[in-house]
């Protein structure tokens, strides 16, 4: 195992997980589900902490990992979630419940990303996370920067695509887009951004006021 390997498990080794979080990360590995690693969970709480959100938008509920580590960060705040699988959903509202979140700080929508987004208010969230269909995550950052408010953060998991985005020769449409989206937003000047090598990768795109 290499250096960076090994700070890698180090890094998620060191979190500390509540019980509510252990049971959705079991669950999500039972499910199929592509949980946030805990060192990726911490980072988003601890934004979340220093963002003072109190709005928080998040595309992909799978069974709460994501969810809970952000309101852990945000005691205030209130989450918006949207996912297609309404069986990840009944188990992520179980494990929000188990984290002693209540349920008014929880509002769960089922439907596809691409339909429920565009519906949505613009610069109304302090927080969006994106962590749903890799295939079409520029889209989704896209209205997450729609979304966001003036000051707000949106928080893309999964931008190192299992190790493949940093690699030139891996070419498949997973890889490349999360590549296209990282070079454009490093070259805009409407964002600050920064990408995070912990766990699968974290984006972290702050949204400038005008």
């Amino acid at each position: 195992m290499s250096d960076k390997d090994l700070n890698w498990k180090f890094s998620d080794d060191s979190v500390v997980e509540s019980d509510a979080v252990a049971r959705a990360r079991q669950q999500s590995l039972e499910l199929g589900i592509d949980a946030i690693s805990p060192a990726v969970g911490a980072q988003s709480a601890v934004i979340a902490a220093a963002t003072g959100a109190r709005s928080i938008l998040e595309v992909g509920t799978g069974a709460g990992v994501s969810g809970i580590w952000l309101l852990t960060g945000a005691p205030g705040a209130t989450l918006t979630s949207i996912d297609t699988e309404v069986d990840h959903q009944q188990h992520a509202k179980a494990n929000f419940a188990e984290a002693g979140i209540p349920a008014n700080r929880a509002r769960l929508i089922t439907g596809r990303a691409a339909d429920v987004l565009p519906r949505m208010n613009e610069n109304s969230y302090d927080i969006v996370f994106v962590d749903a269909d890799p295939q079409s995550v520029i889209e989704y950052v896209e209205h997450a920067l729609r979304l966001a408010r003036p000051g707000g953060t949106v928080l893309v998991a999964h931008a190192l695509w299992r190790g493949r985005v940093a690699n030139p020769a891996q070419r498949d449409d997973v890889a490349t887009g999360f590549r296209t989206l990282l070079t454009v937003i490093a070259s805009s000047t409407a964002v600050i951004s920064a990408l995070s090598p912990v766990g699968d990768g974290l984006l972290q795109i702050t949204k400038l006021r005008a």
